[in-house]
């Protein structure tokens, strides 16, 4: 997928203030997978089918021959059958490892289906559907990146779809059988929708009802001006709060004044599974409990992460792809300060990778003169880190994880890195456009003159002395 894109921020273009009715809008949505792959060049549609398919085949025997416990689906499964049974939600303990319910009620009662189910038909149905949740990802995180061209995004989504398995993040979620990809669609679904929308925010106060990781996105639309859209969240958030409080009061009171401050019931902090900026802390101090330190630079992080989110979103003007790196960057953040961000939490890598493929791919179709190879060489380090599984080829014994060397870190703490370091890029590459804004301007291979003085509005292209 080389083809060039026109550099321009696709998601805050406002729509027709008359929307067509639900119906309307309900068939189209339906019909588009079906007039997309009509659309697209057919060759290149059957050689990448070919090779996500051959990649699936392959996933799936190695899925085979893995140990693949699905204990997290366990947990949800017993959670609802707490819920539907009526017995105490916040006591259970269930496999092997004495698991114990850890998200909000309202998440539990979203889990009641999954008992009308036997485990193994489960087992298959939630992997089937974590992989069509890792399309929806992948055809979300191009439409927020505005790339490829229309025609070619069918050939990324199959090829996200088929090769994306082996993501680590998403490798991890289909063998716990978690629910981050279908957190990160509705959190995407509800960004790329126009902010003229009334119901924008529902999503993500959804999604935040069912884990409070995403309510940092309601935070995101506010600090970009989005206020409607945030109170939105936050109201819908709300209403899965009285939902929970409702159904199960004695649920909803443990978990608000008990349950969520108790962070023992969700695991270890230091281990090599958590991915978050205090596991690191943890490992780099040598330290069960990381304390003030950590929960200071977590705060010194999630500070600078809205503020690079707010600066990309705001530098709409001169930025291109300005939308998807504020919401990269906001996803980033809170990965990051969450407490424990266990490794599968980082299935944000796909509209990561997708946005720095688009750099990539507009800074390889630069003239001569104005072309680097930078934004390549963070494309393919960033897609090597998430393949690489670099924390448990690592990872010692118990309690050894704390008596390692700074350097031996390194890779029991990869996410982390490449989080801050995706967070520098960004702010690298806001404070370049800026200082770029004014110098002479040249065009970019495969941009068309509309003619006209308002031709280039809209499009961003590259300084000539940069």
């Amino acid at each position: 997928m080389t083809a060039v894109q026109d550099e321009r921020s696709p998601v805050r273009t406002a729509p027709d203030p008359s929307p067509a009715p639900l119906s309307d809008r309900l068939r189209r949505a339906l019909g588009a997978p079906v007039r997309a792959l009509r659309e697209a060049p057919r060759r290149p549609l059957l050689a990448a089918s070919a090779v996500a398919l051959l990649s699936l085949l392959v996933y799936a025997v190695v899925r085979h021959f893995v140990h693949t416990s699905m204990v997290d689906m366990i947990v949800y499964r017993a959670e609802g059958a707490a819920v539907a049974n009526g017995t105490d939600l916040y006591a259970l303990r269930v496999t092997e490892w004495n698991l114990p319910a850890t998200y909000p009620p309202f998440a539990a009662m979203l889990f009641v289906p999954t008992t009308w189910f036997p485990v193994p038909f489960l087992r298959v149905a939630i992997t089937l559907g974590n992989i069509g949740l890792l399309a929806l990802l992948a055809h979300l995180s191009f439409k927020l990146v505005g790339w490829p061209r229309r025609e070619l995004r069918p050939i990324g989504v199959i090829l996200v779809t088929g090769l994306g398995v082996w993501l680590e993040p998403v490798f991890t979620t289909l063998r716990y059988g978690q629910i981050n990809l279908a957190l990160a669609c509705l959190i995407l679904w509800d960004l790329t929708r126009p902010d003229s929308r009334r119901s924008k925010g529902v999503a993500i106060g959804i999604a935040a009802g069912i884990k409070l990781t995403p309510g940092l996105f309601a935070v995101y639309l506010l600090i970009t001006g989005r206020i409607r859209a945030a109170f939105v969240a936050g109201l819908t958030f709300l209403g899965t709060f009285l939902l929970g409080a409702l159904v199960l009061p004695d649920a909803t009171w443990g978990f608000w004044t008990k349950y969520l401050y108790d962070s023992s019931r969700v695991g270890k902090t230091w281990i090599v599974d958590n991915q978050s900026m205090r596991g690191a802390f943890a490992r780099l101090l040598h330290t069960t409990d990381p304390g003030t330190v950590a929960t200071l630079g977590a705060g010194l992080i999630a500070l600078a992460g809205l503020a690079v989110s707010a600066w990309a979103v705001r530098s709409g003007r001169w930025l291109p792809r300005a939308e998807a790196w504020g919401v990269c960057c906001a996803a980033v953040t809170a990965v990051l300060i969450s407490p424990i961000s266990w490794t599968h939490h980082w299935v944000w890598c796909v509209p990561m990778l997708v946005l720095l493929a688009a750099e990539a791919s507009v800074e390889r179709a630069r003239p001569a003169g104005v072309r680097r190879l930078r934004w390549r060489a963070v494309f393919w380090a960033t897609l090597v880190a998430f393949l690489s599984f670099a924390m448990w080829a690592a990872k010692p014994v118990g309690l050894a994880v704390l008596d390692m060397s700074p350097w031996r870190q390194l890779p029991t703490s990869v996410y982390p890195w490449v989080g801050l370091c995706f967070l520098l890029a960004a702010a690298v590459r806001i404070r370049a456009r800026w200082r770029s804004a004014g110098a002479p301007l040249v065009r970019l291979p495969g941009q068309r003159d509309a003619g006209g003085p308002d031709a280039t509005r809209g499009r961003q292209q590259a300084p000539a002395a940069r």
